[in-house]
């Protein structure tokens, strides 16, 4: 089982994607400086090489949408078709009073 993680701040995505119950980490990556002119994408590829792609990532979803495209990309994907994620998890942060 393929389970997508995710970790969203407030202009940051942190993901794993991790087979299960092997806990393998298939891919791994995080998107910074979102709403900025100089955000980025850096991510280490199924072979464990690590790869940058400068882009504006003007919000959040372009960012998700950015990370499931390099999911499935043919020379860094670590999947072929988003239908190979079963489940995906969001860590939340609770605040305190």
């Amino acid at each position: 089982m393929k389970i997508l993680v995710l970790n969203c701040g407030s202009s940051s995505i942190k993901y794993k994607l991790i087979d299960m119950p092997k806990n393998d980490t298939l891919a791994s990556g995080g998107v910074e400086k979102i709403g900025l002119k100089d955000s980025f994408l850096k991510y280490k590829t199924p072979s464990g090489e690590k790869k940058q792609i400068d882009c504006e990532i003007p919000e959040h979803t372009a960012g998700i949408e950015l990370i499931l495209k390099v999911l499935q990309s043919k020379e860094d994907g670590a999947i072929k078709s988003l239908s190979e994620i079963e489940a995906v998890g969001h860590r939340v942060v609770h605040g305190r009073e």
